[in-house]
C-alpha cells in the first residue's frame, strides 16, 4: 500500500547551514498494517509523513502510496491519505459540524453525504455531545476528537498518525488507541509514528527505528526479542541507536 525508496529532505537553515531532516529512508507498508514509526523528537518522523501527505516535496526519491507517485499524482494520493499531525489547524470560530461540513466541501462531497458522514463520525468518536459546540470552548481531547474527525472525513484509505495521542489524558489516550484498532479492523492501512515505547508496542504490526533522518532497523518487537535477548522495546531501541552511532 506503501513504498518509500529513497526519500531525502534538506532543509537550509541560516545558522546550521544544510539540514538533513530525511536521509534516504526506504520502507514499505502493507495493506491493513498498523507500522510503527519509532524515533526520538526530531529524528525526521513528521518531515516523513508530511512527505507522504504531499505537504512537503522530498529533495530526492520518492514514495507511492495505492501505486500513486507522491511526486507525479500528489492530487490522487491526497485523496487516499487522511493525514493528523499535532499542530492540525481547527477554526476556533467554528463548531466541529461546521468544521467537518467545510472539509466536505472541500472534497468534492454532496450535501447528504456529509450530513450523514458527520453522524457517523460522531457515533465513532463519541463527539455527539460538543458536535455544536464551538471549537475554542472544547477541551484538548475535544480538539484532537474533531481533528480525527477531520482526518477521517472522505473516508480514506491510508492513513498517516503523527503522535496522535501527544498530550491527551489517559483516557481520551485510551480512546484514540482503541479508534486506531478500529481502523485497522475496517481495513484501513496506517503509520503511526512515535517516540513512546509504550505505544508502539501495544498497537504497531511492525515497526521502523527512525535515527538522524534514517530507517535503521524495520522488524517485528517478537521478532527484536528474539534477536537481541531484550523483552523490553525501550531496550531494544537502545541496543540498536547505540549500534547505530558507533558503526
Amino acid at each position: 500500500m506503501i513504498e518509500v525508496d529513497g526519500l531525502v529532505k534538506v532543509f537550509h537553515d541560516r545558522k546550521r547551514g544544510e539540514v538533513r531532516a530525511v536521509d534516504g529512508i526506504c520502507f514499505e507498508v502493507n495493506p491493513g498494517e498498523i507500522f510503527g514509526l519509532l524515533g526520538l523528537n526530531g529524528a525526521g518522523k513528521t518531515t516523513t509523513l508530511r512527505m507522504l501527505a504531499t505537504i512537503l516535496t522530498p529533495t530526492a526519491g520518492t514514495a507511492k502510496v495505492d501505486g500513486y507517485d507522491i511526486r507525479e499524482n500528489p492530487v490522487e494520493v491526497r485523496r487516499r491519505v487522511g493525514f493528523l499531525t499535532g499542530d492540525t489547524g481547527l477554526y476556533h470560530r467554528l463548531t466541529p459540524r461546521e468544521l467537518l461540513s467545510y472539509f466536505g466541501e472541500l472534497y468534492g462531497m454532496d450535501r447528504k453525504k456529509i450530513n450523514d458522514r458527520i453522524e457517523e463520525l460522531s457515533t465513532l468518536l463519541d463527539m455527539e455531545g460538543f458536535l455544536d459546540v464551538k471549537i475554542d470552548k472544547l477541551s484538548q481531547g475535544m480538539k484532537q476528537k474533531t481533528s480525527i474527525a477531520r482526518t477521517l472525513m472522505h473516508d480514506p484509505q491510508v492513513l498517516l498518525l503523527d503522535e496522535p495521542i501527544k498530550g491527551l489524558d489517559v483516557l481520551t489516550s485510551l480512546n484514540i488507541i482503541e479508534f486506531i484498532r478500529n481502523s485497522k479492523r475496517m481495513g484501513k492501512t496506517i503509520i503511526f509514528s512515535t517516540h513512546v515505547m509504550r505505544e508502539a508496542e501495544r498497537l504497531c504490526d511492525r515497526i521502523g527505528i527512525i535515527h538522524e533522518g534514517r530507517i535503521i532497523k524495520v522488524g517485528t518487537l517478537e521478532g527484536w526479542r528474539q534477536e537481541t535477548g531484550l523483552h523490553d522495546l525501550e531496550d531494544i531501541f537502545v541496543e540498536f541507536v547505540k549500534h547505530d552511532e558507533t558503526h
